[in-house]
């Protein structure tokens, strides 16, 4: 699938106090378990699915990688959004991850990770050069790079709102 390159350099505007970082993840640990390690993968979808059918829910968007460590890294309106969706009986982690503890916890077959960063605005600093959409100007806005915007340190320094001069992208 085509993406579309924006050619030049573009940074974020997360347009709010601070953003909360999520990364979650599976390793493999015996890979030769096709079947176990399935059955722990399978869930994600289907809660990426939900999320982006709720916008409510706080998600704002994502990027993913997969390998023998498969990592998500996600990003949300603030913690309370995510320990709400967590802890949800109405939303499908709390069943997957309830089966998890009880049937594959401590048999080594499969990990499961995650982190969680509250970040404030005046905190990130991101820059894109020659990309698609992607990370957090994708969750976000997607922004040209301009005056006040110029150095990672001007850009670090920035608050919530303040974006550079020039409009969003068409697709930001």
């Amino acid at each position: 699938m085509a993406q579309k390159v924006f050619p030049g350099r573009y940074t974020a505007d997360p347009e709010r106090e601070s953003v909360t970082v999520f990364l979650i993840g599976m390793r493999a640990n015996r890979w030769w378990k096709v079947a176990t390690v399935g059955k722990v993968a399978a869930a994600m979808p289907r809660m990426l699915q939900h999320l982006a059918a709720d916008p409510a829910a706080g998600m704002l968007g994502y990027e993913q990688w997969f390998g023998r460590t498969t990592m998500l890294l996600s990003y949300w309106e603030s913690p309370e959004h995510l320990r709400k969706f967590a802890a949800d009986r109405e939303s499908p982690h709390l069943a997957p991850w309830r089966r998890f503890m009880k049937e594959l916890a401590g048999t080594g077959d499969a990990g499961v990770w995650h982190e969680t960063y509250q970040v404030p605005a005046r905190g990130i600093e991101v820059v894109y050069n020659g990309m698609p959409l992607f990370g957090l100007a994708k969750a976000t806005v997607h922004v040209p790079v301009g005056p006040g915007s110029n150095t990672a340190k001007q850009r670090m320094g920035r608050t919530a709102g303040t974006a550079p001069a020039g409009r969003p992208s068409e697709d930001g």
